[in-house]
């Protein structure tokens, strides 16, 4: 059992042996301003009991979805989890295990990373996938390095539809590694192509766009393709993994590499995280693929394991030498995911997507007829739409929280060109009765 010091002669010794004459002066290079003075304001103790009644009214403060009917998304969604996602997740051999760097002994873990893995190709329509990155933002940013690293092009070409946060996360990589970032115009809700095929040179490496994009709408992947193509750039997908219940695979529109946020596969909301990235290739790249890959092979025996392979210990230890300094494989998300998807199935997952989009639909239709709303526009889309309303989105969101509804994205918030326009989400856990709800509170 550790020692722990509990007296004042404990204390003097302690501070003794490094030098120090007192408490304050292991302190001393925190400005005295920003220093705790006095005792912390703690209340009094409380029995397991009241601690837990205490903090139940402390997260009741918050509109969670647990007692909101949620129409928020734009990159994080309220989707069902089934019951065998926690039931699998919470087996202490893979809630508390690490890494795998020992074959011999992570025989689970690696198992389930291949059958992720296999997974997200089969979903994607592409040849080989990694496990895995932290969010659908680093995955765009990885990608567009493995782009430039493939292309050795220096600029990186980007939609202003895709999700303004990994635009920022894009700009970050960029400003740290000198890459130059290019963005493309919008028209409306969808990329501007004109502006887009007029942006791409002879030095871009990636043309990079969502799908469906962070206005919910589809793009025109079949003619991004051959735009970026055309001049010898990568064509960057970011999907949404649900919409590929109905949506043709980016893989089926010759993209060279695909990336997603898995957060709808089977994690919740949880306040922004943890998350989930997902990122697939074609094969003839993946000697520059971020992350790690795990293959199946055989032992002396014959008999069927799975090992780390195609990446040296440079990509986990040797920093420098590395293809990506990302060196996790969110095991215990993809887990989540390969359980949500095996669960589901591909009639399932169909199911999912169609009852999202057709429910999407049914409340664009209603708020569409509403005096002072109106659609931003009549493209297709997914499960999300824009709208524009008749006061600003603070004031509608405040309102509609009062009715027990959590409302919409402001736009305004990222593009100011669309203030006081708001992006609703409906994804299969919406019911008639709440879209009734949400829209006659605006028509209030």
């Amino acid at each position: 059992m550790p020692y722990i010091p509990n007296t004042d002669d404990d204390q003097r010794r302690m501070l003794e042996s490094i030098g120090a004459s007192g408490i304050e002066e292991l302190f001393e290079q925190i400005p005295a301003d920003v220093r705790l003075q006095g005792d912390l304001d703690l209340p009094s103790p409380m029995s397991e009991i009241e601690l837990r009644r205490h903090f139940a009214n402390l997260a009741d403060k918050n509109a969670s979805t647990d007692r909101f009917a949620c129409f928020l998304g734009a990159g994080i969604y309220d989707h069902y989890i089934p019951s065998t996602v926690a039931a699998v997740l919470g087996r202490s051999e893979f809630y508390t295990s690490y890494t795998p760097y020992q074959p011999e002994i992570s025989q689970g873990t690696l198992q389930s990373i291949f059958e992720f893995q296999t997974l997200i190709c089969q979903l994607t329509g592409m040849e080989v996938a990694n496990a895995s990155l932290y969010d659908g933002a680093t995955g765009v940013a990885e990608a567009a390095i493995m782009a430039s690293s493939v292309t050795k092009r220096q600029q990186w070409l980007v939609s202003e539809c895709v999700n303004p946060a990994y635009r920022e996360t894009l700009r970050t990589y960029a400003w740290a590694t000198g890459y130059e970032l290019t963005e493309a115009p919008r028209d409306g809700v969808a990329s501007d192509l004109s502006k887009l095929k007029g942006r791409i040179g002879e030095e871009t490496a990636c043309v990079i766009v969502q799908n469906p994009n962070f206005f919910g709408s589809i793009e025109d992947l079949g003619e991004i393709e051959s735009m970026a193509h055309e001049k010898g750039a990568l064509l960057v997908v970011s999907f949404d993994p649900i919409s590929l219940g109905l949506l043709k695979p980016p893989g089926e529109y010759n993209a060279d590499i695909v990336v997603g946020e898995g957060q709808s596969l089977g994690l919740p909301m949880a306040f922004g995280g943890p998350l989930l990235g997902l990122f697939a290739c074609k094969q003839q790249y993946m000697r520059q693929m971020p992350g790690r890959i795990v293959g199946a092979t055989t032992d002396t025996e014959g008999k069927p394991g799975y090992v780390l392979t195609l990446q040296t210990r440079e990509q986990h230890i040797r920093r420098e030498k590395a293809t990506s300094n990302i060196c996790t494989n969110q095991g215990l998300c993809a887990l989540a995911a390969t359980v949500y998807l095996s669960t589901l199935g591909k009639t399932g997952l169909r199911q999912v997507a169609e009852l999202c989009m057709q429910k999407a639909h049914y409340l664009a239709d209603q708020i569409d007829g509403i005096d002072g709303c109106k659609l931003l526009s009549n493209r297709p889309f997914f499960k999300e739409f824009a709208i524009k309303c008749p006061a600003p989105v603070s004031e509608i969101n405040g309102r509609l929280r009062e009715a027990g509804l959590i409302g919409g994205l402001d736009l305004g918030r990222f593009y100011p060109e669309l203030a006081d326009c708001m992006l609703l989400c409906v994804t299969e856990k919406r019911t008639r009765d709440e879209m009734d709800r949400l829209a006659e509170a605006l028509k209030q």
